[in-house]
Parts: structure tokens; C-alpha cells; sequence
């Protein structure tokens, strides 16, 4: 039998500041930039996907954050940091998935006002700790919307074509609550915590799912990310460690 093809290598922009921690680009995080709503897909009754042209984006990887701010007609501005949802390989676009927040204002302006045509302005990416440039195994766990940050880095995997594992654990009320639930692929494993397709378990993400992932070790171990709520990330965090994941190697974004 032949040997592989080494898979395609992905080199970021930015470098590496410490191990394990990427350094961000703060001359260009600095630079708020005019984003320009081209698209918009519903993803679930409560959650849409919102597709920007941003020019002179520098780029950013899988896992980063940005800061947009909205500018009313009397002038009043609001700002909030949104996870990056699409993949770094399509230059001069960016894609972010929001929930309707019930009484946020800027939730519901995107999702109640918002149209092809729009302008907002984008500063960033923002923060390194999160992101994953592809280079080691990777073992994503997320409840909700906190799927958005991983969701770049399945995209990313599967557009670079990448041979590192990836794996995805993601919890969702219902199958109706399922973001990305089309793209989904063999990577993911879904968990329903209200309702489920018929034969499926309804339940929490468990002891079970975890250590159905980490019972297949690749060479070097898994890089774990975990994203959700306080209360998910404290309870993935400790499935995590009572598996055997190193504690030095999950890295938790969290909201909420």
C-alpha cells in the first residue's frame, strides 16, 4: 500500500504567541470596516445566517470573533461581539449566525429590519485563544448557538480538505433547534435535550457521548473546544476531565 499524500497545510497570517495561544493582528483588529449585507438564510424559527462583503477583510481563523457596531439614524451606536461563522477561505466575505434575543436590540434589528443592501461596520478578528488554524486533532463540543465558532472550523476542515480529525458533539433542544443541521455531516454527533426523532434518546450531553469521542486517540491527543452557556461549558468542561482530557487542553468560550 502507498502512502498518502500529505494533506494540504494551512498557514496563518498570524503566528504563534505562546504554545497553545495565537497572537492577533492588532494594528488591523483596530480598523473598523464598512460590511455590506448581501445575504440572509434562515437557519431555525429563531436563528438566521447573515452573509457580509467586507473587502479589505484581513482574515481570520476558525474560532475568532469579531466586534460589530450598529449606528442608528439619531445617531445612537450599540456594539456587540459576534463569533465568525464561515470558514477563512473565501477572501472579502464574512458570515455571522444570530439568535433573536428576546428584547436585544441588535439581534432584532438583523432580524426583524435587516436587508440585502444594509451597512454595518466590523472590527477585528478578535482574540486567539479560541481559534484553531488546523494543525492538530480537534474535538469541538457545543450547545445552542455556541455551535457558530464551531462551526468555522468544521467548514474550514472540509475546504482545505485537512486530514487531522475533527469531531463534533452538539447539543440542540430539538432537531427544529438544530443550526447548520443541513451541512451537518459524519463529523457531528447531535444531542437532543427536549425532543428527538424517533428512536433517539432525549437527554443531556453525557458521560457516554464523551467518552465515545476520546475512546479514539490520535497521535498527540485532542485539542478540545467547548462553547455555550456558563452552565453547558462548566458541565462539558467536567465530562471532559473526568474522560481523561487534559485540563491544559480545552480551551472554553462561553455567553450567557
Amino acid at each position: 500500500m502507498t502512502e498518502a499524500s500529505p494533506s494540504p497545510v494551512f498557514t496563518p497570517a498570524t503566528r504563534f504567541a505562546v504554545p497553545g495561544r495565537i497572537a492577533v493582528n492588532e494594528r488591523a483588529a483596530a480598523l473598523w470596516q464598512t460590511a455590506t449585507l448581501t445575504e440572509v438564510r434562515r437557519e431555525t424559527p429563531t436563528v438566521s445566517t447573515f452573509r457580509f462583503a467586507v473587502p479589505d477583510w484581513a482574515g481570520h481563523l476558525p474560532g475568532q470573533h469579531l466586534m460589530l457596531r450598529l449606528t442608528a439614524d439619531d445617531g445612537y451606536v450599540a456594539q456587540r461581539h459576534y463569533s465568525i461563522a464561515s470558514a477563512p477561505d473565501e477572501p472579502g466575505h464574512i458570515e455571522l449566525t444570530l439568535d433573536r434575543v428576546e428584547g436585544g436590540e441588535v439581534s432584532g434589528w438583523f432580524h426583524d429590519v435587516a436587508k440585502p443592501g444594509d451597512e454595518v461596520e466590523v472590527r477585528g478578528p478578535l482574540s486567539g485563544f479560541f481559534a484553531w488554524p488546523g494543525d492538530r486533532p480537534a474535538l469541538l463540543v457545543g450547545a445552542g448557538s455556541g455551535v457558530v465558532p464551531l462551526m468555522s472550523m468544521v467548514r474550514h476542515h472540509r475546504a482545505r480538505g485537512l486530514r487531522v480529525p475533527l469531531r463534533m458533539l452538539v447539543s440542540a433542544r430539538g432537531p427544529q433547534d438544530l443550526i447548520y443541521a443541513r451541512e451537518l455531516g459524519e463529523e457531528t454527533t447531535p444531542v437532543f435535550t427536549r425532543s428527538a426523532p424517533e428512536g433517539v434518546p432525549v437527554g443531556r450531553v453525557a458521560a457516554a457521548h464523551v467518552a465515545a469521542l476520546l475512546a479514539e486517540q490520535p497521535a498527540g491527543g485532542w485539542e478540545a473546544y467547548v462553547c455555550g452557556s456558563n452552565a453547558f461549558a462548566e458541565h462539558a468542561s467536567r465530562l471532559l476531565t473526568q474522560a481523561g482530557q487534559p485540563v491544559d487542553r480545552i480551551r472554553i468560550e462561553r455567553f450567557g
